[in-house]
């Protein structure tokens, strides 16, 4: 069986939540949450055809809804600076 262009099979929580492009750079950017933990914690997957850049458990709220609505929260501005801070 092979997965979806938008899975990540090293990460089963992960969400394809959209996508970042500039120029000819293009990343798939995903959120995985760990919902079953309390507080719920949440950290972005940015995938690219070449390699895979992921922040820590960056994210904590109270429930998997909360970390959706306070990722929604970040523009593509704000998100091509977290991916540019990492290594």
């Amino acid at each position: 069986m092979t997965s979806s262009p938008l899975d990540l099979p090293e990460h089963p929580g992960a969400r394809h939540l959209g996508d970042l492009a500039r120029g000819d750079l293009s990343w798939r950017v995903f959120l995985e949450t760990s919902p079953d933990q309390h507080p719920a914690r949440a950290r972005v997957h940015f995938v690219s055809s070449e390699t895979t850049r992921s922040t820590g458990w960056i994210f904590m709220e109270w429930t998997e809804t909360d970390l959706l609505r306070r990722f929604s929260d970040f523009s593509a501005v704000e998100l091509w600076k977290l991916l540019e801070s990492l290594p």
